[in-house]
């Protein structure tokens, strides 16, 4: 029987606690967001066409899209932590610079806070034109249907691929951009959190399509960014997904005009 070597022990039970901590913060977001989806069932949380937002308004729902994009994306980068955390033992074990994985992850975190941000704009725009109903949900097909378009349309785009194509090889990733120290970390988890919008902010708009809150939709977007991302045919069920996006968009568009 192979022994173990005492760096693949050490390798093994730095990816325990690093498996561990990325689950804890996943979990802890789900909780949240099902606080947060029983308001809206009690519609304690809904929004009032007719009540301009104020700063506190605008302050919980980034909190709200912040935490929802945690428990959306972090368990999709799992893999690129996982790496980032072995490699960076590695280095440790040769006396070279180690950083937390922590830092990382906090790039990465940066990244999508930043999207929440403009995606909580994008819902005061759209509640200031009317245009987004109580239950945050597109109150315009013909909306809806652009979106829906948009989206598949994006699917086939260059900017799609190549942003695909970091997230789904986290070793070409680290190789063609470490960096040392946690300067070099931190720049590192905000690189792949770029590349991870990149991918994926066009499918996070379809939530005002399907409602912000709609356990059901956020789930199954995040578990289809998943596959995208690390199954072997990705690629090709991203450019399907767009066309029947595309098409079904445009199905909506018609029934809007006709």
């Amino acid at each position: 029987m192979q022994r173990t070597t005492p760096l693949e022990a050490v390798l093994r039970r730095d990816r325990a606690v690093v498996l561990a901590s990325v689950l804890g913060v996943v979990v802890l977001a789900w909780a949240y967001i099902l606080y947060l989806a029983r308001g809206m069932n009690n519609m304690n949380l809904v929004m009032h066409p007719m009540e301009p937002w104020g700063g506190v308004d605008f302050l919980f729902r980034f909190g709200m899209w912040a935490v929802m994009m945690i428990a959306m994306m972090v368990p999709t980068a799992a893999p690129m932590i996982l790496l980032f955390a072995t490699v960076n033992r590695r280095r440790r074990e040769q006396r070279q610079p180690f950083v937390p994985t922590g830092v990382f992850l906090a790039g990465y975190v940066v990244v999508w806070s930043g999207f929440a941000a403009l995606a909580t704009l994008a819902m005061w725009g759209l509640h200031s034109a009317a245009l987004l109903s109580p239950l945050m949900v597109s109150a315009s097909p013909l909306l809806g249907g652009a979106l829906l378009v948009a989206a598949g349309i994006y699917q086939w785009s260059p900017l799609k691929r190549v942003c695909l194509t970091q997230c789904r090889t986290p070793l070409g990733f680290l190789m063609s951009e470490w960096g040392d120290g946690t300067a070099g970390a931190l720049r590192m988890g905000l690189r792949h959190g770029s590349y991870c919008v990149g991918c994926c902010w066009v499918l996070m708009g379809l939530l005002f399509v399907t409602r912000v809150m709609n356990l059901l939709w956020v789930a199954a977007i995040a578990a289809f960014v998943l596959v995208e991302k690390v199954a072997p045919a990705g690629p090709w069920l991203s450019r399907v997904t767009g066309v029947l996006l595309a098409g079904g968009g445009a199905w909506v568009v018609a029934r809007a005009l006709a």
